[in-house]
């Protein structure tokens, strides 16, 4: 009864503010939820998981991009960020975990695309968090220097901005919003007929 494509759910925000976390957090809630698995060219840091990104080097990376091979990709912080084109599990909606780069071009080609805008409950919270994972201190500033450019864009293209200050508050909106793009869909396919 799927008949249609799946939703597009985006999860954008500066680094930092945990949408590693959330993106996990909502997958493991939602099992009709599919993630699209990031590829990067940026070293893995100590502790992050395995399968946090595809990590890559610049070369296959570059090899993609002639191929077509990403649905959106971006230069952030003298490294590549892509997201592959999506080949989701049937009966399932895609989230996409992904930088505001990104986020702005998958809403160019997808409009209807839900894109939340996650956002941490202060600077001095999301620079805690960047060196809590592990992140240099010349990158931690480099992150925080580019979140302030980063929120207006992120704010203006966002259909929903949610502030990460309690992870379960948090990925309790997220399923909220998630739910109320499904009834919507429902509702609009009622109305038409299918």
């Amino acid at each position: 009864m799927r008949g249609s494509a799946p939703l597009i759910f985006i999860v954008s925000g500066p680094g930092g503010v945990g949408k590693g976390t959330i993106v996990r957090a909502l997958v493991q809630r939602d099992p009709r939820l599919w993630l699209s698995r990031s590829w990067t060219t940026r070293e893995q840091r100590p502790g992050e998981a395995d399968d946090a990104y595809v990590f890559t080097d610049r070369d296959q990376f570059e090899r993609r991009i002639q191929t077509g091979g990403f649905l959106e990709w971006t230069n952030f912080l003298d490294n590549y960020y892509g997201t592959p084109m999506p080949e989701p599990v049937d009966g399932s909606d895609t989230v996409l975990e992904i930088e505001v780069d990104g986020a702005r071009q998958v809403k160019a080609l997808h409009p209807d695309a839900t894109l939340i805008f996650v956002l941490p409950p202060s600077r001095d919270e999301q620079r805690r968090r960047l060196i809590g994972r592990g992140d240099p201190e010349q990158k931690v500033d480099q992150r925080v220097r580019k979140a302030d450019e980063e929120e207006p864009i992120g704010r203006s293209i966002a259909d929903h901005v949610v502030v990460n200050d309690d992870l379960e508050r948090t990925v309790d909106e997220m399923l909220e919003i998630i739910s109320a793009a499904r009834g919507a869909r429902a509702a609009h396919r009622a109305v038409q007929g299918t």
